[in-house]
């Protein structure tokens, strides 16, 4: 096992901020009282909740009233989707896309045993939305959600959120966005972007694992997911996980003092990456959009060989990546996202994705370029196929 570990697998978690642990340590200790209480105690760490919750506010430039704590990503899409679809009721039209992350396809997917109309857009070669197929399918009339990521977690495609917004706006439909892989990353602004339900995950931008956020914008209807108190205005029952509210909301500050630098300096990593690894590797492939993308992931198809192999050998040299989702790594099946978009058949397996953080350097992109090539090399000798493999397609 190498002992040099570089870390390129950030869409996956990041590394949680010194600033931000150092945040959280108090309520550990000192500060351990319930926020709910009402004594003097818990109300002081009452007051350090609302500071937090001001924070997040800020940088959605929501307001703090429509921001949700929960415990993750996951559970914010499943309580924007289940929680709008049971207010709706059953005659509600629900549009997703086939390529967004399973914490929004699966819940789609639940909804539709339930006796839900569920549609799911497909995407182009370059994982791009028809923005036409959007409008068509809200042209019927009736109560409709949509549900559309800002970015994907994969491919790092942006998608036209803005533009998603203003067609929903159009047709009345409630639209709800999974936010996780666009969070300090690029800027996320609700009152330029009229969503009317978002999902954030602190541990994708260097806050800790089991916090996340529902941004809920007033006039938004649903019925909660979590029953049993009154926490959250009622919306979101259970004790405030407070220790990790308040590293979600030092992340949030440090991302948005820090934004504007470090995306041009992920871009410049990445786009070096990218570079190289497209002249030392013949028969690779950039997947998505390479116009409208994250500033640091890079998602590459490897032809002729398997990406769970490239990333097994890479990890033996301490290089992480992943070869799609994390919450999907279990499963030997290609990528639901590369194959909604028409990856050849001799390339859809060997898909893997690079997604760098503030915390990577110019110095590990050299050292992943001297390594990577070497081992799509070997695996390309051990492969029975080639050149002149017959290209066929996914259905």
């Amino acid at each position: 096992m190498n002992t040099r570990i570089v870390y390129f697998d950030n869409n996956a978690t990041t590394a949680v901020a010194p600033e931000v642990r150092e945040a959280m340590m108090p309520y550990f200790g000192p500060l351990y009282g319930n926020p709910s209480s009402m004594h003097a105690f818990g109300g002081q760490v009452a007051h350090h909740l609302n500071a937090a919750r001001e924070e997040v506010a800020a940088f959605l430039n929501a307001e703090p009233d429509e921001i949700i704590f929960t415990s993750c990503a996951t559970e914010s899409d499943n309580t924007a989707l289940r929680g709008a679809a049971a207010f709706l009721g059953r005659n509600t039209k629900i549009i997703t896309t086939k390529v967004e992350h399973p914490a929004v396809l699966q819940p789609c997917r639940f909804l539709k045993a339930q006796g839900y109309e569920v549609v799911e857009l497909g995407v182009d070669s370059k994982g791009r939305l028809d923005l036409a197929e959007l409008e068509s399918e809200l042209r019927g009339g009736g109560g409709a959600i949509v549900s559309v990521m800002w970015a994907n977690n994969e491919t790092g495609v942006v998608f036209p959120i803005e533009k998603v917004a203003q067609i929903c706006k159009e047709h009345g439909a409630v639209l709800h966005t999974d936010a996780v892989q666009v969070a300090g990353k690029i800027p996320v602004d609700v009152k330029k972007v009229p969503v009317d339900m978002l999902a954030m995950s602190g541990h994708k931008f260097h806050a800790p694992k089991g916090i996340g956020i529902l941004y809920v914008r007033r006039g938004t209807k649903f019925k909660p997911f979590m029953l049993g108190g009154h926490q959250e205005r009622g919306r979101r029952a259970g004790t405030e996980n407070v220790p990790y509210i308040i590293g979600l909301a030092k992340a949030c500050e440090l991302a948005r003092k820090g934004m504007a630098e470090e995306a041009p300096r992920l871009a410049a990593m990445r786009d070096r990456l990218e570079a190289g690894l497209l002249a030392a590797c013949p028969d690779t492939i950039v997947n998505g959009d390479r116009e409208n993308r994250l500033p640091g992931t890079l998602n590459l198809s490897f032809k002729y060989i398997e990406g769970e192999a490239i990333a097994y050998h890479l990890s033996d040299l301490g290089i992480c990546v992943s070869t799609g989702s994390a919450c999907a790594s279990g499963s030997l099946d290609p990528s639901h996202v590369i194959r909604a978009m028409g990856v050849p058949f001799v390339a859809v397996h060997g898909s893997v994705r690079f997604s760098l953080s503030r915390y990577n350097t110019m110095d590990e992109v050299d050292y992943v370029l001297e390594n990577v090539p070497p081992v799509i090399k070997r695996l390309r000798e051990l492969s029975p196929f080639g050149p002149g493999q017959d290209v066929t397609t996914y259905e």
